[in-house]
């Protein structure tokens, strides 16, 4: 689906004013090859994004910007990479934040997210949406809240792992409007998705990017959208808060990290080459075509206030609903 217009140009004005402040820098971040580490197996949503980033990043330098895929540990592998790397720029991350705001609260890391990790630049967000089995004869979720509670015990959802924002969601729900759905992990969307689909598990608290072609297939149902503002993806689904549950908002973002050891002023040189090249027309349609939402420019300080947000209200949402390991 097209990006709005009036979005676009707020879109378009913010990147303009970030470029004109570090222009004369951009090209001058590296003359040497780029690493890009990506925490997930080759094929993947979280590889496709940085594939089609490194592709424009490669034209933008004039630099070959090589991809390395390195999964597992829940992103820590790939981290841990990057810290071990020299702190010159040419060893970059990119990666949801979900590696460094859920997964550390439920599983050890040998590394400090919120000390030793650095966002440089956001480009993309994915925000979680309630969906069902069309079979499902709830239609909207005043009704679902209602059939939830006329089978108690006998229903579930579904997340993609533990401790995330999927999980969380789903118990924050069940306490806000009355209900016992019973929690089903999963090691990741697709297996998730398929029981969900054949009516073995009520409905999954699903990031809007694996969902999003099982929507427009008809294969799922969609009650409802974990933001503040409907999304232009799928602008019919209401959010969570129009329909009485304003704590119901996760997203993740994506974009690119680097170690916080890296020079404020290398920092600057990344951030305008990534932002310029984001900025293109054919990479804003590759991200809204995988399933994300465009996002507008923000400088390093910003990313990092509103990483530190999301990772300790997710410390206390562990902490309230005893979420362990």
């Amino acid at each position: 689906m097209p990006i709005r217009p009036a979005l676009t140009r707020v879109h378009h004005a913010a990147v303009c004013a970030v470029l004109a402040l570090s222009m004369p820098v951009a090209m001058a971040w590296t003359n040497k090859p780029v690493r890009v580490l990506i925490p997930a197996p080759a094929g993947g949503t979280m590889d496709v994004l940085a594939r089609v980033l490194s592709e424009a990043l490669t034209t933008e330098l004039g630099q070959p910007v090589v991809v390395d895929n390195k999964p597992g540990a829940g992103g820590g592998i790939a981290i841990n990479t990057l810290l071990a790397a020299p702190a010159d720029g040419q060893t970059i991350l990119v990666s949801t934040t979900n590696v460094l705001t859920e997964i550390p609260h439920v599983m050890k890391v040998s590394f400090d997210p919120m000390k030793d990790v650095k966002p440089v630049a956001a480009v993309a967000r994915s925000t979680l949406v309630l969906v069902g089995s069309p079979s499902l004869p709830a239609k909207d979720l005043p009704s679902l809240v209602s059939y939830v509670k006329a089978h108690s015990g006998q229903l579930s959802f579904a997340s993609y792992s533990s401790g995330t924002v999927a999980h969380y969601a789903g118990l924050i729900m069940n306490q806000k409007a009355g209900m016992d759905l019973q929690h089903v992990p999963f090691a990741g969307s697709p297996p998730a998705l398929t029981q969900v689909m054949g009516g073995q598990i009520a409905v999954m608290y699903d990031g809007m990017v694996t969902s999003l072609p099982m929507i427009k297939a008809g294969k799922l149902q969609a009650y409802a959208l974990a933001a503040k503002q409907r999304s232009p993806l799928l602008p019919q689904v209401p959010t969570f808060a129009e329909l009485g549950y304003p704590d119901i908002d996760f997203n993740n973002w994506a974009g690119v990290f680097v170690s916080s050891k890296v020079p404020a002023d290398v920092v600057q040189k990344i951030q305008a080459a990534v932002y310029k090249a984001a900025a293109t027309p054919k990479v804003q349609e590759r991200i809204t075509g995988l399933g994300f939402e465009t996002v507008p420019p923000q400088t390093p300080a910003q990313l990092g206030q509103a990483l530190r947000t999301e990772y300790d209200r997710n410390a206390a949402i562990v902490k309230a609903y005893n979420i362990q390991p």
